[in-house]
């Protein structure tokens, strides 16, 4: 049912059937109509700058952009998981955004927000053990047919449950991330 996942993400990223594209997407949806999600601070498949992650102090969610969704889009879905975790932990909850071309900048608030698996409404800041693999960040980008009635701080159930059966269009977007060089040296020096 979500083979067409693996095409749709790097090699480096795990092909997670917990993530959002594999519950609300088809392979036709991804990229409909060239919408697309990018960010001036990485590229796909790049690595994350530890400034969005937990091994800096005063971090904050990457700036976004996206193009504009397909015609009869009335919304727009933001959904940040880790496909390297088993049950793809999600970062981030977005909706309210407009169904525009438009973009979010670094360390922006964004029109609603909902509860991340840590129970916030903030960006769950990326975290990975110093001796693990790298994880991939896969961040979601959802064209709905209608608005989301949602209140700030509604749950990932909640909001799934409004997005089901109304994705037009989505994209797709990954950064690595596998901890701060900072760590591998303090590491090192505990080893000596």
């Amino acid at each position: 049912m979500t083979d067409w996942l693996s095409a749709v993400l790097p090699a480096s990223c795990p092909a997670n059937p917990e993530l959002a594209i594999a519950r609300f997407a088809t392979r036709e949806a991804i990229g409909r109509n060239g919408f697309t999600l990018s960010s001036p601070a990485f590229k796909q498949g790049a690595e994350l700058d530890p400034c969005f992650t937990a091994d800096e102090e005063d971090a904050v969610a990457p700036p976004m952009e996206w193009t504009s969704p397909p015609k009869g889009a009335e919304e727009m879905v933001l959904v940040v998981q880790d496909a390297s975790s088993p049950d793809a932990t999600c970062h981030w909850l977005v909706w309210g955004l407009t169904a525009q071309h438009g973009k979010l900048l670094e360390g922006e608030a964004p029109p609603r927000t909902g509860k991340n698996d840590q129970g916030n409404s903030e960006w769950l800041l990326p975290r990975v053990d110093s001796e693990g693999e790298p994880h991939c960040f896969v961040f979601q980008l959802f064209a709905l047919d209608l608005p989301i009635a949602l209140l700030p701080g509604a749950g990932k159930a909640e909001l799934y449950a409004a997005m089901e059966g109304h994705v037009i269009a989505a994209s797709v977007l990954t950064a690595t991330y596998s901890g701060s060089e900072e760590d591998d040296l303090a590491d090192l020096d505990d080893a000596d």
